[in-house]
């Protein structure tokens, strides 16, 4: 981030930190250094974020750095796209590489260097097997596997055919370079793993220079090495590969020697954060595209209005630990919604309209300015005018023709409070031929204009509203969890968990006229309804807003209670 933290301050232990703080001490590191390397085949998550927060914070707890390093290795599924919207995603959450930005891809003719290196020692060989019979020589958890028969390839030999890979003369597949380690390791990351393997495909940052590329096990702890990588800090499904970390570090001339430190990956209820997955849902039309507000991607979550404060802040509560959990959504709501009503002006919508008609108020009244507080919590926000007129609409579940007793809102009969209006009383319902409620006709009480009434009397309810002459017409879409499972796919096939309700489009809603002009990613608390983001989709005549979060917060009662 832009502001600089230190060791000293009074930070959340993590046992990540209580390693590095450790080491300081022992003045072990110069500078603590680590990264972010991301695959440019996709959209960074919620996931991504949690991580981003850790590699970043640690980086400027302890006054070192962090790098971005796109580990461009796989040309056949990166993008440029991806590179992109990485970057972007990085800055939105608040954080800044500075000048350290890197690629896998800087590294190509270095690593290649060292791939000899491996082959000149005796310690990594070309083999010709195809993938199918790599998989049955690898052996299984339970049996060891089995040498391949061209392991004793001569130096000689692997050199001249590692060398023939790199010139283009053998086909995809047809060869790879593996690590010479032991094919009866009881772990199967170190039964000869490959190293590079053969792609004629173009690259988006190299071109066609290449037609091998290094496999991610060989060129991510190597390139953490050449940046001078201090803590390489990897969610847990990398533990069992750490030996091969290690083993590649210690068999070539790095000039550092990072550590690999892991902790638990995050899983959230009502979602899925596979990037495959995602893949699948955004390219089988389940969704629509990469920032669908559905989605867990931060471009999906920025486009529905979820600030980045509240995703730090998140990734902040819920901590680092080595302990596999799943982490209840209403967390990140909650996350959403504290910052939200701090920093979110205050706004009438109404998204079902009901039509009221005020038969005493004057017809050709003269415009009727109603001062209207844009954040009850923030003194500085200030205030807006809000014009009021003889037609209002409502919500049409603030009222109710067979009201029961404690319905406090509007009913045949009954006065609310219209929001910094006045109060209203019900005379008349008018019904359509099908017998559906279309107007209401209610009386208004001058003496009540923007407060209580003069002779004391109370009402137990309060409505907001627009006049109907003012507002203006939008679109609104309310977005609920993407999967009707709180684990996707526990009892089978994940995409049968998808939510058919988890969008709903309201496209007859009415809107205060001040809406109009709202930014884009700009989020307004609708008055009792939730948080809102306006949308790249709308436009000054027809604008068009995303819920974000509603009102209600159950995570906070919930801890509330325990």
């Amino acid at each position: 981030m832009t502001e600089e933290t230190t060791a000293g301050e009074d930070k959340p232990n993590n046992f990540i930190r209580d390693i590095i703080r450790e080491e300081v001490g022992e003045s072990r590191h110069e500078t603590i250094v680590t990264r972010f390397p991301p695959e440019p085949n996709g959209y960074l998550h919620i996931g991504h974020a949690k991580s981003i927060c850790l590699n970043f914070g640690i980086a400027n707890e302890f006054n070192g750095r962090c790098h971005l390093r796109f580990d461009d290795t796989n040309p056949a599924k990166e993008e440029m796209e991806f590179v992109e919207s990485i970057q972007q995603d990085v800055r939105w959450l608040g954080f800044d590489w500075g000048k350290n930005i890197f690629y896998a891809s800087d590294y190509f003719e270095k690593l290649y260097a060292w791939a000899e290196h491996l082959i000149s020692a005796g310690k990594a060989y070309v083999d010709d097997l195809s993938a199918d019979e790599m998989r049955e020589y690898r052996g299984t958890l339970t049996e060891a596997g089995r040498n391949s028969p061209y392991r004793d390839r001569t130096v000689e030999e692997n050199l001249a055919l590692f060398r023939s890979m790199r010139a283009g003369d053998f086909p995809d597949g047809a060869k790879v370079l593996r690590a010479k380690i032991d094919m009866a390791s009881g772990n199967i990351n170190m039964r000869d793993p490959v190293l590079y393997r053969i792609m004629h495909r173009h690259h988006q940052k190299t071109g066609d220079a290449w037609c091998i590329y290094p496999t991610y096990d060989f060129a991510h702890g190597q390139s953490d090495a050449i940046e001078g990588i201090t803590h390489s800090l990897c969610t847990l499904e990398f533990e069992d590969h750490r030996p091969l970390y290690d083993w590649l570090v210690n068999n070539l001339p790095t000039p550092s020697k990072p550590r690999q430190i892991e902790f638990a990956r995050l899983n959230l209820t009502y979602t899925v954060l596979s990037k495959r997955k995602l893949i699948e849902m955004v390219e089988g039309g389940h969704v629509n595209g990469w920032n669908d507000p559905r989605l867990p991607t931060l471009s999906g979550m920025r486009r529905r209005g979820i600030p980045p404060e509240a995703i730090r802040d998140f990734a902040s509560r819920i901590g680092v630990s080595r302990a596999a959990a799943t982490v209840d959504m209403a967390v990140l709501d909650h996350c959403t919604r504290e910052h939200l009503n701090k920093v979110a002006e205050r706004r009438m919508a109404v998204l079902d309209p009901l039509k009221v008609v005020i038969t005493n108020y004057p017809e050709e009244a003269a415009d009727d300015l109603l001062e209207c507080v844009n954040n009850p919590g923030d003194p500085d926000a200030g205030s807006r005018l809000v014009s009021f007129s003889r037609t209002l609409y409502i919500e049409r579940e603030d009222f109710m023709e067979d009201a029961p007793k404690k319905f406090f809102r509007l009913a045949p009969g009954r006065e609310v409070r219209l929001r910094y209006a006045y109060f209203i009383t019900c005379n008349e319902v008018v019904k359509d031929a099908a017998g559906e409620v279309v107007e209401l006709r209610c009386t208004y009480d001058p003496a009540t204009r923007g407060g209580d009434a003069p002779d004391g009397r109370k009402v137990k309810g309060t409505i907001h509203w627009v006049s109907a002459e003012h507002a203006i017409k939008a679109e609104v879409r309310l977005y609920d969890h993407l999967f009707a499972a709180e684990e996707p796919g526990a009892s089978g096939n994940y995409l049968d968990d998808i939510n058919p309700g988890s969008l709903t489009v309201l496209d007859n809603c009415f809107l205060e006229p001040s809406l109009a002009d709202s930014a884009e990613g700009q989020s307004i608390q609708f008055e009792r309804l939730g948080y809102f983001c306006a949308d790249a989709d709308g436009s000054a005549e027809r604008p068009v807003f995303n819920r974000t979060v509603g009102l209600r917060d159950s995570w906070a009662k919930a801890q509330t209670k325990t």
